[in-house]
């Protein structure tokens, strides 16, 4: 069940009847509105993708490539991720702490399977000042090793147990490619990092953590998931079990969302982290971490976007409703506009209001652009029949409400948006999930549709390699909810063990 948007009065009946009469050129402006200045996604959806961030004010470029500049209304999002996600931590008990950015390269090295898989992207300081560093220390990509030595000096009886940290911060890998949001030297994220006495209990939160990206990128993203295992291929280094969430974008390419991690006890081994049990016996914890970052922010982006720019989900939109007087030259005009602004803010619901000069149409293709859901006109005639007009920017809908019942429309209507927008978005992933019987079949549907491709698998790695070199798809999860396609592996003819999801992912 999705939440609803905690702005106005909850429960008012839908009364919205038809809009008053507007010039036909107006009509011809608000339907055929076109932001001149993004690509079209079916010509170039890339380069869709990167006018979008740009023109919507949401990144500028810096002086350093894959370092990006996070304008104020892109942050805007990501403040309303962080506050919804920091309010599920802590609601379960989650604390925020704040580890060091450098990590010394000895601390780094004790463990080897972490250290390898990260050792192409990063990042070394040597010098400190005008002098040599007497050891090379890592600009964190992630911060297992540091949470890990701290625990080995803190941890001590099963009473200090579960420890169950959260960090918010940057990290710096240093990608070869980059792109704003989908994959940047230096992001935002969180990453969470607990520790538990028992297996069971640090299992518990691995998928429990799971669970909870997978409510907000349904729930306030507006964004379907399919929650599954990461092959051993694609875990992550050092981990026994990675979750994953995978969502679908436009242009039926996946994208990995979320991920939850189950280390068992090989870090706390490797750092020495032991605690007195119970029963008086020296044992090692069990540690998870599971991560999301500001990526998310791209897959909002490429899951509701459109050729008119930006479409935000109203739940995590930094401007629910902008007000734009119509006419407003005219007496009345702005004071009304005024008004309705102000009663809106004070419902909660986040409202801004345009009385610039610029023009109604530069204002009505400038907040299309920026994806504000929900913009409310109001001009002469309106305020003669005592409406004003709500245009949804999901659909186009326009939806003539009355200036009595704005405080319960206006919520109802964002309600609407949301879910219209998750309702799309599931469309697009149930109708391009395909089912293929070998790699040959897979490579056919994947050039002819794009999308998920669903087979057997057998769990060889060979079978994955050749999944990727010859159909040029990745793993992208073994789902929790299996299906069974048939008996034997698409890839080999093997005895099958599993029903998994292939995909080209960003």
């Amino acid at each position: 069940m999705r939440l609803s948007v905690s702005v106005g009065v909850p429960g008012a009946k839908n009364t919205a009847g038809q809009g008053p009469w507007r010039s036909n050129g107006e009509n011809k402006m608000a339907k055929d509105k076109k932001v001149e200045q993004i690509t079209d996604m079916e010509v170039d959806f890339a380069q869709w993708f990167t006018d979008v961030c740009t023109k919507a004010e949401l990144v500028d470029y810096s002086g350093v490539k894959g370092l990006y500049i996070l304008r104020p209304y892109g942050y805007a999002i990501w403040e309303n991720i962080q506050h919804i996600l920091d309010g599920m931590f802590k609601r379960d008990g989650h604390e925020n702490v704040s580890m060091p950015l450098l990590i010394p390269e000895s601390l780094l090295q004790k463990e080897k399977d972490h250290v390898e898989g990260f050792a192409p992207e990063c990042a070394w300081v040597t010098i400190g000042g005008s002098e040599e560093l007497p050891e090379k220390l890592c600009i964190r990509p992630t911060s297992e090793t540091l949470f890990c030595d701290h625990w080995s000096h803190v941890v001590h009886s099963w009473r200090d147990l579960p420890m169950k940290y959260n960090q918010w911060c940057s990290v710096l890998r240093w990608e070869k490619t980059t792109r704003p949001f989908l994959r940047g030297r230096e992001f935002l994220w969180q990453e969470g990092h607990t520790l538990h006495a028992t297996e069971e209990e640090a299992r518990e939160e691995t998928l429990h953590q799971l669970e909870v990206y997978a409510d907000l990128c349904e729930n306030f993203l507006a964004m379907p998931v399919i929650r599954g295992n990461k092959t051993e291929k694609e875990k992550f280094a050092g981990a026994v079990n990675t979750y994953t969430i995978e969502c679908m974008m436009h242009d039926k390419k996946a994208l990995q969302s979320g991920t939850s991690h189950y280390f068992g006890q090989g870090f706390a081994e490797q750092f020495n982290i032991t605690f007195t049990d119970k029963d008086n016996q020296q044992k090692h914890p069990y540690q998870t971490s599971w991560g999301l970052s500001t990526r998310i922010i791209g897959g909002i982006i490429m899951t509701h976007g459109d050729n008119n720019g930006l479409v935000l989900p109203p739940r995590i939109a930094p401007v629910q409703v902008v007000v734009v007087p119509v006419a407003q030259h005219k007496p009345g005009v702005t004071e009304k506009a005024t008004a309705i602004y102000e009663a809106l803010r004070a419902a909660g619901i986040r409202t801004r209001i345009d009385v610039s000069d610029n023009s109604l149409g530069w204002k009505c293709a400038q907040y299309e652009m920026k994806g504000v859901p929900l913009r409310i006109e109001i001009g002469p005639r309106d305020i003669e029949n005592n409406v004003c007009m709500a245009v949804r920017r999901d659909n186009g809908e326009k939806v003539s409400v009355s200036l009595d019942e704005l405080a319960a429309r206006i919520p109802e209507l964002l309600d609407a948006v949301q879910d219209g927008l998750y309702a799309k978005a599931k469309k697009n992933l149930d109708e391009h999930c395909y089912t293929a019987y070998s790699i040959d079949e897979a490579k056919k549907l994947q050039e002819e549709n794009g999308g998920f491709i669903k087979t057997m698998w057998c769990g060889d790695l060979q079978c994955e390699l050749d999944m990727k070199e010859k159909a040029g798809m990745s793993s992208r999860c073994i789902p929790f909810e299996q299906e069974h396609l048939g008996d034997v592996c698409a890839c080999c003819g093997k005895p099958a063990k599993h029903m998994i999801y292939w995909g080209v992912a960003y």
